[in-house]
C-alpha cells in the first residue's frame, strides 16, 4: 500500500507519517503547496491523507479549498482520500440539527477553524465520485498527548468516554487514521474518534 500525506510537516501530518512508518507502510510526506498537486502527482497512491490546517484568518480557507482541490484532482480514480477533520461539526443529538460549535460555550477562538471545517465537510457530502473519509477528533485534541494505543470510534454525534471526557492525543488520532487506511470501514462518510 502506497500512502501520501499532504502537509506532512504539520503537527497532525507528522504523527500520521510516523504511525505509518512504524507499521512498515510505504508513505510519502508531501510538503509542497497542495494547490500545485495534480492528478499525475496523486493517482499513483492508494491513499492520500489531507492534513492541511490553518488557524490564522488568512490560512483557514486552505482547509475547505484543499478538500475541493483534492476531490477535483482525484475524481474517478481509485485513490482513497482521508481528511483530518474537526470536532465542531459533530452533532449534539440524533436529530442532527445542532452542532458542537453552536453551543454558547463553544470558544470564540475556535469558531473560525470550526466553520471552515464545516464547509469542507458540507462540500464532501456532495462528492460521489471520490472514495473520501472525514475523521473528526475529540473535542479536546491534544498535540503533545501520549500515544496510548487505544481509542473509541463513533459516528456523527459528539460522544465521551466512560469518564465523560472527549479527548484524544494527536498520536492516538494517527493510530485511528492509519487503522482506517489499512482496514477500510468507512466510505464517503464522516466518523469520529476519542481516547479511552
Amino acid at each position: 500500500m502506497n500512502i501520501a500525506v499532504i502537509a506532512a510537516k504539520g503537527r497532525v501530518g507528522t504523527k500520521i507519517v510516523e504511525e505509518a512508518k512504524r507499521r512498515g507502510l510505504e508513505v510519502t510526506a508531501l510538503n509542497q503547496d497542495v494547490f500545485s498537486l495534480g492528478r499525475e502527482d496523486l493517482d499513483k497512491y492508494d491513499v492520500v491523507v489531507d492534513a492541511v490546517g490553518g488557524w490564522m484568518k488568512e490560512k483557514a480557507p486552505n482547509i475547505p479549498n484543499a478538500v475541493k482541490h483534492l476531490t477535483s484532482v482525484l475524481r474517478g480514480t481509485k485513490t482513497r482520500l482521508l481528511i483530518v477533520g474537526g470536532a465542531g461539526s459533530l452533532y449534539l443529538d440524533k436529530t442532527h440539527t445542532k452542532t458542537v460549535m453552536m453551543l454558547p460555550t463553544f470558544p470564540e477562538s475556535f469558531k473560525l477553524v470550526a466553520t471552515v471545517h464545516q464547509e469542507a465537510l458540507d462540500y464532501l457530502r456532495g462528492v460521489k465520485d471520490v472514495d473520501w473519509v472525514y475523521l473528526s477528533p475529540a473535542g479536546d485534541f491534544v498535540a503533545d498527548g501520549d500515544r496510548t494505543g487505544s481509542y473509541l470510534l463513533g459516528g456523527e454525534e459528539y460522544f465521551t468516554n466512560a469518564e465523560g471526557v472527549s479527548r484524544i492525543s494527536y498520536a492516538d488520532y494517527a493510530i485511528a487514521m492509519v487503522d482506517e487506511i489499512v482496514n477500510p470501514k468507512h466510505h464517503q462518510e464522516r466518523f469520529a474518534v476519542i481516547g479511552k
